[in-house]
């Protein structure tokens, strides 16, 4: 049996059921303004607590998604800045070796050094083109800069490259005047943590200033001509009266060379491929002293073909005079 005070508040229940009923009813029924004002006025009194938490929570969401974004691209901007002066570098260098490409008359292999995980030759290089791409033994290989050396062995893929900084690298070379030629080697030492080479063979007689580039002089068939070795840094050694030995600071640097190209043929003359003043203004002089030489010996023979000439004709009329009073003698002998 039900108490009175459940019998109570059952009918509470039931009254405010009704009462709930009859209040959406109303509103079912009423205009559209008075729900938007009725609702108004809740946000504004009853509901603001919750309506301000509400807020308050997509505020912070979207504060923690803008918060990681600007995070991540903090993170990204600090990244690329510090890997923006390599990557300025390797942009330079490439733009450098595609300019040689458009300038050099030769076929030519675009490569790349390859890192060697394993303990190696700090004198040798490794590539990624091989036989497959057209590259062989005893091709010169060369960076923007200049020589950077000759390769060694090839297999399919790869091929080992000697530099200028191998005891066995030896090239033919001259200064940019074409005035004196010698042989480059590598040096026996080094200034400070400078590997340098050495300009061997010249004449004691001859003097080089610092500064003078020195170029490969094509004799040998293996480097082409006019290619930049280095500039001279000073007298090495010398034998008194024989032999003057001169340092040279290398154009090109293994160390700081990532892509190379590797000449595979000879299309036209390398002075077109390192364009400089001084080396178009030497090779011109020596076109005009060869050219002055086959003159020079053009008139010699011409000279001497005249002197020749004039010596038959001397010879002739010399015979001539002493043949006519024989035969006036023999014709008044009767």
């Amino acid at each position: 049996m039900l108490r009175a005070t459940d019998r109570s508040q059952s009918r509470r229940d039931t009254a405010a059921l009704l009462i709930c009923a009859a209040v959406s009813f109303l509103v079912l029924l009423a205009p559209d303004s008075l729900g938007r004002s009725v609702s108004s006025s809740l946000r504004d009194t009853i509901l603001s607590p919750l309506v301000w938490l509400q807020s308050e929570a997509v505020e912070g969401r979207t504060s923690r998604k803008r918060f990681r974004e600007v995070s991540a691209q903090r993170d990204t901007a600090t990244l690329l800045a510090q890997n923006l002066p390599v990557l300025q570098a390797e942009n330079q260098r490439l733009r450098e070796l595609l300019a040689l490409s458009r300038r050099t008359g030769f076929r030519h292999v675009a490569a790349e050094v390859l890192h060697q995980s394993a303990a190696s030759d700090g004198r040798m290089l490794l590539l990624d083109a091989g036989s497959d791409d057209g590259v062989a033994p005893f091709q010169p290989v060369v960076a923007p800069e200049g020589l950077l050396g000759v390769i060694a062995s090839i297999s399919a893929k790869s091929a080992s490259v000697m530099t200028w900084a191998h005891p066995d690298f030896r090239v033919s070379a001259f200064t940019e005047r074409g005035a004196i030629f010698g042989v480059v080697a590598p040096a026996g030492g080094s200034v400070g943590s400078e590997a340098l080479l050495e300009f061997r063979a010249a004449s004691y007689r001859d003097t080089l200033a610092a500064g003078t580039l020195v170029l490969s002089s094509g004799l040998g068939g293996v480097y082409p001509k006019g290619i930049p070795i280095g500039t001279v840094a000073g007298v090495a050694r010398e034998q008194e009266g024989w032999e003057r030995v001169y340092a040279l600071r290398p154009s090109a640097s293994p160390s700081a060379t990532a892509h190379v190209m590797v000449l595979v043929g000879r299309a036209m003359s390398v002075e077109e491929a390192f364009p400089s003043d001084s080396v178009v203004a030497a090779l011109r002089a020596d076109s005009l002293r060869q050219r002055a030489a086959a003159d020079s010996l053009l008139r010699v023979r011409i000279a001497d073909s005249v002197r020749s000439a004039l010596r038959d004709s001397l010879a002739r009329s010399g015979a001539g005079a002493v043949a006519s009073p024989v035969r006036t003698d023999s014709a008044r002998a009767p």
